[in-house]
């Protein structure tokens, strides 16, 4: 009896599962990640506005120009961010270590951009019209393939601390988009002038090595924490 009248006293186990609670990254890590992706995407407007003023001045400041450059950009990053979001559940908890490396090749290729772009684009001024559009796909298509990565691979390591993909995806898509509109005003305002072509290439790059820097230095000491 007395084990009888345990067994209807002594509470029970609920029944269903307890849901899961989204939990932010810790505070510091959470900012640094926020202000590396705010200058990741300061750096990469500042390359499209710099390849668009180089391949301008090859193929002309005209509707036809400015479409192709924008379109070629834009399917880049799109691709990018296709790739990257399968690349996110390959590499699971080297996420970080994926998206310094990517930011590493960007700098790599924005160092070498300027006369690249020059040098092919006068290749192709005698070159049938569907050369042209082509070619600059071909040489734009890997640093902006690497830029729309990065977005996805932040998102894969915030989520798998934080649990809350709302979060992660709104707050990193917003602070990047904010970056690209900040740097853009500064480029128009002051950096174009102050800096000219090459300077602000090489302050784009600079940016891209120290978030791959950072990035990878977040990703050592949570190792060691571990």
């Amino acid at each position: 009896m007395a084990s009888s009248a345990r067994a209807f006293t002594e509470p029970r186990p609920p029944s269903f599962e307890t849901p899961p609670v989204h939990r932010r990254p810790p505070l510091l890590a959470d900012a640094t990640l926020t202000l590396l992706f705010f200058v990741s995407g300061w750096s990469a407007i500042l390359y499209e506005l710099i390849w668009q003023r180089t391949l301008f001045a090859v193929v002309g400041i005209n509707i036809e120009s400015v479409t192709l450059i924008v379109t070629e950009f834009m399917l880049g990053l799109g691709l990018g961010s296709l790739i990257g979001g399968r690349l996110s559940r390959a590499v699971g908890q080297s996420a970080l270590y994926w998206f310094a490396g990517l930011e590493v090749g960007i700098a790599g290729f924005g160092a070498v951009s300027l006369p690249l772009l020059r040098t092919v684009g006068g290749w192709t001024l005698a070159a049938p019209p569907v050369v042209m559009p082509l070619t600059t796909f071909g040489l734009l298509v890997l640093p902006t393939l690497a830029m729309g990565a990065t977005l996805p691979l932040l998102v894969n390591y915030r989520v798998a601390r934080s649990g809350n993909v709302g979060y992660s995806v709104g707050s990193l898509y917003f602070v990047n988009t904010l970056g690209a509109a900040v740097a853009a005003f500064g480029a128009v305002v002051f950096l174009f002038g102050a800096l000219g072509q090459q300077g602000v290439v090489l302050l784009a790059v600079a940016c891209n090595l120290a978030v791959a820097s950072t990035a990878a230095l977040v990703a050592l000491s949570e190792g060691r924490v571990r």
